[in-house]
């Protein structure tokens, strides 16, 4: 995929099909991979896949939260020349997309969020380790997944990386943080744009409960449970995922 990315400014990106767009936002630790499944499946049912770095380990440590990311993103749809588009997030990306739709609803046509902090305290801190040996991370990186074996060596080795990396943890941290201050409990309630909430069932990080909390909260959202998934439902299930996301699509005329 990083052969095909985009160098635009201060955007880089990955670009997919033709037709509406459907912008992905990874979340703090996972990388456009992640989105292998939507990116091979969306394209070919009429959807443009657009998929940006964020600037996680880029932007100034003063600017590092959840609300310049928001910014980004916009800026990232003014770039692209849409007036209107479907934001997909999974974790962080979930919270930035929640706090972009906030921010700009005039732009987002639709919202899904999987695994989403935003509202749950301990989302962020808990599931990103801050040290410790490789060993540790591995096991961290396993809960994130029903499947351990989900948790493959490269992705172990990536986390590793970042977490022996200052810089890359200092940024990490100071997200965190960020996310933790900026709960949107009070926000989604005036939040009118139509949301899909896909969740796996088994999700640690951040648990069922908090898929209904945002169910509850958003006037307008469907709800879609998967079995035997943890906290990255398109990367666990990708198969279930897409025909879940594309149904709704559907459903709802976009």
């Amino acid at each position: 995929m990083t052969n095909n990315l985009k160098k635009e400014g201060k955007f880089t990106y990955l670009e997919l099909g033709q037709g509406t767009p459907i912008i992905v936002l990874h979340g703090l630790m996972g990388g456009l991979s992640n989105f292998d499944g939507v990116s091979d499946y969306f394209p070919e049912k009429g959807y443009k896949i657009l998929i940006p770095e964020l600037p996680i380990y880029s932007m100034s440590l003063l600017n590092t939260n959840v609300k310049n990311f928001a910014k980004y993103v916009s800026a990232f749809i003014d770039h692209i020349g849409e007036k209107q588009v479907i934001l997909l997030g999974n974790s962080l990306g979930g919270h930035i997309g929640l706090l972009c739709t906030k921010m700009y609803p005039e732009k987002i046509k639709a919202l899904i969020i999987t695994g989403s902090s935003g509202l749950y305290e301990s989302a962020m801190g808990e599931s990103y380790p801050k040290r410790g040996d490789r060993d540790y991370i591995q096991k961290k990186a396993e809960n994130v997944f029903y499947d351990p074996k989900v948790a493959t060596k490269e992705i172990v080795d990536e986390v590793y990386a970042t977490v022996n990396d200052r810089n890359k943890l200092i940024r990490t941290l100071a997200i965190a943080k960020s996310a933790i201050r900026h709960n949107m409990a009070k926000d989604l309630p005036h939040m009118h744009t139509p949301t899909c909430i896909i969740w796996g069932e088994n999700d640690t990080v951040t648990p069922p409960e908090v898929a209904k909390e945002f169910h509850e909260l958003l006037p307008d959202s469907d709800i879609f449970w998967i079995e035997k998934c943890g906290h990255a439902a398109m990367m666990e299930h990708p198969n279930e995922f897409n025909i879940l996301l594309n149904n709704w699509l559907q459903k709802r005329g976009f």
